[in-house]
């Protein structure tokens, strides 16, 4: 008798304090762009690994794979080029990472993209070595065609019969996207600016200096004992953080805190007084007409919505997915 056919879960969110993604094997933090969202991931589990297609939203990720993984991911659409491990390219690419690989992404608009989750990790098959962050390869148009078509019409076989339906399993969809994967490394392009975007050096040093704020974020934080506490010089530290995250680092840690403070709003604070000052915005005027322009709201009317009776509280400071 012939396995069931496995059928994709689809999840829908339309605001980013009730985002939460079902994708596994990436642990996830993330600082939204946009005020409010319309996001869609599909998921489709097939032996050894899960296919994920997403319609994301604006916002910056910081991603680590988790250990014995191998992920593999590409667009689905053409649009403004997402900057990914510092640069941004609108060709034909595909990212590759193995297990405990980080990588860092700014997403100015709505993009689609797919990844590929296997597990166990891929060993055998000829694709690139992996490193400390995902990897970065330019590849031929027609191998990105490729690839985009095989997604499309696995999802499509998989979420409504179809006349291919009876004849396809989970292991023979599998192997159809290993074989399209295959072909895209096979149709690597030489390109000089992947040598940049691979090398470890620039991404060793923003990756030091996000941990750090990801630690003392609510507290002030100057560049000079920064570069001092990664071993760098400021121009080094100034430029690594421009690269990776598109934006200045007076600019990201303000908007970094500005998500921390909605966080403990949302979870009912005090006070925004309070909770403002801790989180460094000591100009309360200031941080109130922000606040408004990044959320779209008051801080106190997020407060007084965490407090209604019939109030969903979440934890939004840790997200798990693509």
């Amino acid at each position: 008798m012939t396995a069931p056919l496995p059928v994709p879960r689809v999840f829908r969110f339309d605001d980013v304090d009730a985002f939460r993604s079902s994708i596994r094997n990436l642990d996830v933090d993330f600082t939204p762009l946009a005020r409010k969202i319309s996001a869609e991931q599909v998921i489709l589990s097939l032996p050894g690994c899960e296919l994920n297609y997403t319609q994301s939203f604006p916002r910056i990720v910081d991603a680590q794979l988790a250990p014995h993984t191998t992920a593999v991911g590409f667009t689905m659409d053409d649009g403004v080029p997402i900057r990914f491990n510092g640069v941004e390219r609108d060709r034909a690419v595909i990212v590759l990472g193995g297990g405990g690989a980080f990588y860092s992404s700014v997403e100015e608009t709505p993009r689609q993209y797919a990844s590929v989750m296997f597990t166990p990790e891929i060993v055998d098959r000829g694709w690139p070595q992996a490193g400390l962050h995902f990897s970065i390869h330019e590849i031929s148009q027609r191998a990105q065609d490729r690839l985009r078509e095989v997604v499309r019409h696995i999802l499509l076989v998989t979420s409504q019969p179809t006349e291919d339906a009876p004849f396809a399993s989970g292991e023979s969809i599998k192997e159809t996207l290993l074989a399209a994967i295959d072909n895209a490394f096979a149709e690597i392009v030489p390109a000089k600016w992947t040598t940049r975007a691979n090398t470890t050096r620039q991404f060793k040093v923003f990756n030091d200096a996000r941990a750090i704020l990801a630690g003392d974020v609510a507290h002030p934080i100057y560049s000079g004992e920064l570069a001092r506490q990664i071993g760098v010089s400021v121009r080094t530290l100034h430029d690594a953080i421009q690269r990776y995250r598109g934006v200045s680092l007076h600019r990201y840690l303000r908007l970094r805190r500005l998500w921390l403070v909605r966080q403990q709003l949302l979870a009912g604070a005090p006070s925004v007084k309070t909770c403002a000052l801790a989180y460094g915005f000591w100009h309360l005027s200031d941080f109130s007409r922000s606040y408004r322009s990044q959320f779209g709201e008051a801080p106190s009317e997020t407060l007084a919505a965490s407090r209604r009776p019939d109030a969903t509280r979440a934890d939004p400071s840790r997200r798990h997915g693509s």
